[in-house]
């Protein structure tokens, strides 16, 4: 099979590493990739949202199937723009069709979707800036605190979690008149519910779906959980309060309401389904619907998946994926994230890695990172996710943190207590 993965991030990385290992593998490319993908498959200049330019590459390397890891070429429709093609229709593309990604792409839309099927998630009530003085009159009658979510993608930053009335009303102005941009011309003022968060995944055609393991990831940039929101700062996988018990209503309250729901709905789905969840006092709830998988979580989950990743995406791509096996591996595996100085903020690029070649009891993840000639030198806020195998969380965790010590690159930052609220680690 030859096959096209888009992105450039950690995802890609670890999804590309696992591509690598399949039986079927005939050729692999990354779309546009990064330093560490390289190992694994032939880069190639492409971004993820430039369709004609994909369409042009897959016909002329005769790609089977297009693996898209980032959200933005989902929500703007790559998998209709394939079917609407008739060269590439019959090319596989892991990952929904625009309407499906809605999911994520709006989060209105996942509300309404999850009041339709019963789906457990918080109270809450959408607004734009004709209805503000309904939205001002909804908050005050909530408790502290109040969260508000743009309605669509934002690059992860919004959501605004406020203590105070005023401050929340205003707020809802500054959304509402753009502070966003065009993702908070809508509003969802949503019910704070207080738990503890964990993310399941699962891969469907549409029809059946196969649970792969669930992880936690750290958003915060400062130890406790404190400071400013990022795209992650670290995972671990398994989740020790997600036992079989809550996992059972996670697929009865959440999951095969989902797929069932979609299936009733007559909207296709192949591909990935996140689903970010808090548990209130061992209940599931869901926060938010993502359509591909997330990052960092990605570089804990792929690693315990000991099935080939690409029979599950062909499974996927005939409608067949309830005849696949899903394996895991027993083992923990945790991920720290490197980052650049400054960052959530701003940051500087180009900094010289060193050390890559002596971690010997860790794979890197490059996230952030580009080739120069020999050379690896960071190109993101995240730059690099070094993710480690253990027998417990506790041992994953401390082989990483023994492996970010063989590495180096000016001002970089990590967090030092990744797993604190789940595992007992001296730090």
């Amino acid at each position: 099979m030859r096959v096209l993965l888009l992105g450039s991030g950690g995802r890609e990385h670890a999804l590309a590493w696992k591509i690598a290992q399949s039986s079927i593998l005939e050729a692999l490319f990354i779309a546009p990739g990064n330093a560490g993908t390289r190992n694994h498959g032939q880069n190639v200049a492409i971004q993820p949202t430039d369709f004609p330019a994909i369409e042009k590459f897959v016909l002329s390397e005769k790609i089977d199937m297009v693996v898209v890891g980032p959200e933005d070429p989902l929500v703007l429709g790559i998998h209709d723009y394939f079917l609407a093609n008739e060269a590439l229709s019959k090319v596989g593309v892991i990952g929904p069709q625009k309407e499906a990604a809605q999911l994520e792409g709006s989060k209105d839309y996942a509300k309404e979707f999850m009041a339709r099927h019963n789906i457990p998630t918080a109270k809450y009530g959408t607004f734009t800036k004709d209805t503000l003085a309904e939205g001002h009159a909804f908050l005050s009658k909530m408790k502290a605190p109040y969260v508000l979510k743009a309605d669509g993608l934002a690059a992860g930053k919004g959501v605004l979690i406020l203590d105070d009335l005023k401050e929340a009303q205003a707020e809802l102005t500054n959304m509402l008149k753009g502070k966003f941009g065009a993702a908070s011309s809508k509003v969802v003022v949503e019910q704070f519910l207080k738990g503890i968060e964990c993310s399941v995944f699962v891969i469907t055609d549409g029809d059946s779906y196969k649970l792969l393991p669930e992880a936690k990831d750290y958003k915060r940039i400062g130890e406790g959980d404190s400071g400013l929101n990022t795209g992650g700062m670290g995972a671990v996988s398994p989740v020790p309060f997600a036992d079989a018990g809550f996992m059972d209503k996670v697929k009865n309250q959440i999951i095969i309401p989902t797929v069932k729901g979609l299936k009733s709905e007559n909207i296709p789905y192949k591909g990935f389904i996140f689903f970010g969840l808090i548990s209130v006092k061992g209940e599931p709830y869901v926060i938010e619907y993502n359509c591909r998988m997330g990052d960092p979580e990605t570089e804990v989950v792929i690693p315990r998946l000991k099935s080939d990743i690409l029979d599950l995406f062909e499974g996927v791509q005939s409608n067949t994926l309830s005849e696949r096996d899903v394996q895991f591996d027993d083992r923990c595996a945790a991920t720290v994230m490197m980052v650049s100085g400054g960052y959530p903020n701003d940051y500087e690029k180009g900094k010289q890695i060193y050390g890559l070649n002596a971690v010997a009891d860790s794979m890197v993840f490059h996230a952030g990172t580009k080739a120069d000639g020999p050379a690896v030198i960071s190109a993101g806020g995240r730059v690099l996710a070094v993710t480690s195998y253990g027998k417990n969380l506790e041992t994953a965790l401390d082989k990483s943190y023994a492996s970010i010590n063989n590495i180096e690159f000016e001002k970089s930052n990590y967090r030092k207590d990744i797993g604190f609220d789940v595992v007992d680690r001296e730090i």
